[in-house]
């Protein structure tokens, strides 16, 4: 292994638990000196290979939604970011992700930034339909990138093999829904984790695994 400090970050657009995960990952990657890797993928598609609910918080409760609900806003205002349960949820991200599937690697890292947090607070922080293509495209702009050449790039078979390839990945690797965390091969799930992930970016093996 690399002697670089790496923390990867599963991600799809549809979580709120994602939402509420990506500011303070990139913070606690920069406090570190580590190097965030964003890795978007399918959480549908996860949820389809693991067998299990395709929206979880659908099938919790009435009592437990309430409860997701408020805990939801506790962690944004923890997290200083706006929130509120969007009118049109689930949500079809796929377009969305195969956008940010673009902008990969060193030479993206800044656009990729500006892109994933525009189109995560338009969808809970504003309730904006980001499945709408020009709702999409109006979102990147506004960010200062090239929403049309964004969404035309989304045509594309190898990005849309892409996306099937990382969530293949995620499915492999252990990880069982968003935001999903990787030091190493060390899996975090959950955007409550950071207190591990900041102790494994210092070199914390866990003695259970």
């Amino acid at each position: 292994m690399s002697n670089t400090k790496t923390l990867e970050y599963f991600y799809d657009f549809s979580s709120p638990y994602a939402y509420l995960a990506h500011e303070r990952a990139a913070s606690l990657a920069a406090q570190h000196g580590a190097t965030l890797v964003y890795r978007p993928f399918f959480l549908g598609g996860l949820f389809k290979q693991l067998g299990s609910a395709l929206v979880p918080i659908n099938e919790a409760s009435a009592a437990k939604r309430a409860w997701l609900g408020k805990d939801l806003s506790r962690w944004a205002e923890l997290r200083r970011l706006p929130f509120s349960w969007p009118d049109k949820f689930p949500m079809n991200t796929i377009t969305a992700l195969r956008v940010v599937l673009q902008l990969l690697g060193p030479d993206h890292v800044d656009a990729h930034k500006r892109a994933c947090s525009a189109i995560f607070r338009a969808y809970w922080g504003d309730g904006r339909d980001i499945s709408d293509p020009a709702v999409l495209v109006a979102i990147l702009n506004d960010a200062g990138l090239d929403g049309e050449a964004l969404l035309e790039g989304t045509k594309d078979a190898g990005v849309k093999a892409r996306l099937f390839e990382a969530t293949d990945e995620i499915h492999a690797r252990g990880g069982i829904g968003a935001p999903t965390f990787f030091v190493g091969e060390l899996c975090f799930w959950g955007q409550d984790r950071f207190e591990m992930i900041d102790c494994a970016l210092d070199g914390w093996v866990p003695a259970k695994g």
